[in-house]
């Protein structure tokens, strides 16, 4: 399951730097993830300090770091 996290991680990085900041549909629509993969995945990438996280109204937007 580790791995798997780690790649997901590797895949919203990618994502994020080529898209840049993206709200949290995008990041799922474009990743093809499950909300669990994906959350895990952010969750990996902001322990490691790789990204930012900001909530605007109701919507939840994440960039790199």
């Amino acid at each position: 399951m580790i791995e798997t996290i780690g790649i997901n991680a590797g895949k919203v990085w990618s994502i994020l730097d080529e898209k840049g900041r993206q709200d949290i549909k995008s990041v799922k629509e474009d990743t093809k993830m499950t909300y669990n993969n994906l959350y895990a995945a952010i969750g990996w990438l902001a322990r490691e300090g790789k990204i930012r996280l900001e909530t605007v109204e109701k919507d939840l937007y994440i960039e790199l770091a």
